[in-house]
């Protein structure tokens, strides 16, 4: 009997485990790596979560109308080894943010680096995913 359960046990962990990676999305199926965008907007949000941390930012045009941006990051635990913090994010501070736009069109991207107010520059992307600049994939010289 407990043969069956552990048996059984294993089974449905394996199974989770493989829908959670059949629907986990990849760089190149959501974001277009030839539009490139940089945003220099105020922190509106942070949603901290898994399986991928978001801010969203306010961004002033040319003709001073206001554009409100979603930008994803990488997971909460792999921005706190990369030593991001959630109170890096306070709302209403200035941002910089590197990344590439959304092949939907909507106003979203997947954010690669954050620039804050006191001048760190830091890594935001998800490690493996494809993007580039992505640390976890080799890059062509």
């Amino acid at each position: 009997m407990k043969k069956h359960l552990l048996t059984a046990a294993l089974l449905f962990s394996m199974a989770a485990g493989s829908t959670r990676s059949f629907a986990h999305h990849s760089f190149a199926a959501e974001y277009d790596a030839s539009k490139p965008i940089t945003l220099n907007g105020k922190l509106t949000k942070l949603s901290w979560v898994n399986p991928h941390g978001w801010i969203y930012v306010d961004v002033v045009n040319p003709d001073k109308t206001v554009t409100s941006w979603a930008v994803e990051f990488g997971s909460p635990n792999a921005l706190l080894r990369r030593g991001l913090r959630e109170t890096d994010f306070p709302l209403g501070i200035d941002l910089t943010i590197n990344g590439y736009l959304a092949k939907n069109g909507k106003k979203i991207i997947n954010g690669t680096s954050v620039k804050l107010p006191d001048g760190r520059s830091l890594f935001t992307g998800s490690v493996g995913t494809g993007a580039p600049g992505d640390p976890g994939v080799a890059q062509n010289q």
